[in-house]
């Protein structure tokens, strides 16, 4: 009897010890409850909405309106985008793991044609494309059950899918896993996306989309959230020293992979992907068309942080250029600034003698003709002007003013002059164009500076003015 109880008793400890030992299963999004329903915040770039934190799952109700609309794509260009909420990006969309979704798409009355939407967090056919294509004037209910965490592109499916995709129709939804992302004190919500016109970059007016362009991918604009100036001047972010920062970073395309990169920062994890793998310490992140990534880092020191596509050109010339704001105390630990400017010798002191003054050792071969000046003012323009001001004088859109036909330069001669010589920075306004670059002083000799002008003057419609040395020296004893 005794041996029957404690074998009673062994058995009882051993089924006890292996429950307590045995993993907990994993709970499956799709059979979390829901219990409660909410209407979903949505909102406009650059802002996103409240973080979800240790809320449960809900059915969560989003609304949203196709809107079919005019906008400035960059200073004078105007483009008819077609959006999500009325932005391009779309409204942001915030969820968490477990979510059942009900979402009402409503293409306003006004609009000219029909669209959908499909979005990377659905599980199903289409991405809820094939449930909510919808008309002008009419509006598709479908739902989904949010499986997966991430960071998702959503788009327009509807043929052209392209086209559709690159008049503005993308945005993000971010679906948080159960108790929520990581708290940090700004979010922001930056979207890329490549636009197609008619005209060349920079040309004024209404511009249509350009098919041919977006099959050859050859994009005329390169931009964060929807234009030129989507997150520069005004939109520009902003955070304060010591501060952390989250950016949710997605590329609509249709085309081009970005190669994201802060200026100034490092990023300290990068959710590769927007999924559940994190790097750490990264420079610059590749986000594909269609794709989206979390990056986080902290603010240590104050300034204007430069948020750039590294295909350098789109940043520079295409417009796929932001600005984080920093405000707070200098840290020199970590950034001095300037601390001095020397005289660099390559090939030594001995054998190099920098000039003790200002002069510039005058041209041996004057100009002796019209002819003559627009020669060596040529030679002189390729040596020293070629890169910023570009063979025509066309400028480079955004960075240099252009030269030719330019009201700046014909207004006043001497102010052109006076640019050369002495150099010219701040903000300037060249054919109704702003500018706020810097030209350093060109250290070539009167006659040369008399040369160069003359060229520029009677090149690409300017005023045919002629300059000479004399002018230039009134100029510089002033």
């Amino acid at each position: 009897m005794k041996t029957t109880l404690k074998l009673s008793l062994l058995a009882i400890a051993l089924t006890a010890t292996s429950c307590f030992n045995k993993e907990k299963e994993p709970v499956k999004a799709e059979d979390i409850t829901v219990s409660q329903e909410m209407v979903a915040e949505l909102t406009s770039p650059p802002h996103v909405p409240t973080p979800i934190g240790r809320r449960k799952a809900k059915k969560l109700i989003v609304n949203m309106e196709i809107l079919e609309q005019e906008g400035e794509l960059t200073s004078g260009v105007r483009y008819n985008y077609w959006t999500f909420g009325g932005s391009v990006p779309g409204s942001f969309i915030r969820a968490r793991v477990g979510d059942e979704i009900e979402f009402t798409l409503s293409n306003h009355p006004d609009n000219k044609l029909p669209h959908n939407i499909d979005l990377h967090a659905v599980t199903g056919p289409g991405g809820g494309a094939e449930s909510s294509f919808v008309a002008p004037g009419h509006e598709k209910t479908f739902s989904f059950k949010t499986l997966n965490p991430g960071l998702f592109v959503y788009h327009c499916a509807t043929a052209p899918v392209g086209m559709h995709i690159a008049n503005g129709m993308y945005g993000l939804i971010l679906v948080e896993p159960e108790g929520g992302l990581e708290p940090v004190d700004k979010e922001y919500y930056v979207m890329q996306g490549d636009f197609y016109t008619k005209g060349k970059n920079g040309e004024r007016g209404l511009q249509p989309f350009d098919m041919q362009k977006a099959v050859d991918e050859n994009a005329d604009y390169v931009v964060f959230n929807g234009s030129v100036d989507g997150l520069t001047g005004d939109n520009a972010i902003t955070a304060k020293v010591g501060e952390t920062v989250r950016l949710f970073v997605g590329n609509g395309g249709p085309n081009l992979v970005s190669s994201f990169h802060v200026i100034g920062e490092i990023f300290d994890k990068v959710y590769v992907e927007g999924g559940d793998l994190i790097n750490e310490n990264i420079q610059t992140t590749l986000i594909p068309a269609g794709g989206a990534a979390i990056v986080e880092f902290r603010v240590d020191v104050p300034g204007s942080l430069v948020l750039v596509d590294h295909s350098i050109f789109r940043a520079f010339n295409k417009g796929a250029l932001g600005i984080l704001n920093v405000e707070g105390e200098e840290d020199k630990k970590i950034y001095s600034g300037e601390i001095r400017e020397g005289i660099y010798l390559p090939e030594g002191p001995g054998i190099q003698n920098m000039p003790t003054t200002d002069e510039v050792v005058e041209s041996e071969i004057p100009a002796k003709s019209f002819e003559e000046q627009m020669k060596f003012g040529k030679q002189i323009y390729m040596q020293n002007c070629f890169a910023c001001h570009q063979s025509e004088g066309q400028g480079i859109p955004n960075a240099f003013p252009p030269l030719a036909n330019s009201d700046y330069l014909n207004a006043d001669v001497d102010r052109a002059i006076s640019a050369v010589v002495n150099g010219l920075s701040g903000e300037i306004t060249v054919n109704g164009e702003k500018y706020n670059s810097v030209m350093t002083r060109q250290m070539i000799s009167s006659e040369e500076v008399a040369n160069v002008l003359t060229y520029v003057y009677n090149s690409w419609g300017n005023s045919k003015k002629v300059v000479t040395k004399e002018m230039v020296d009134k100029v510089k004893g002033k």
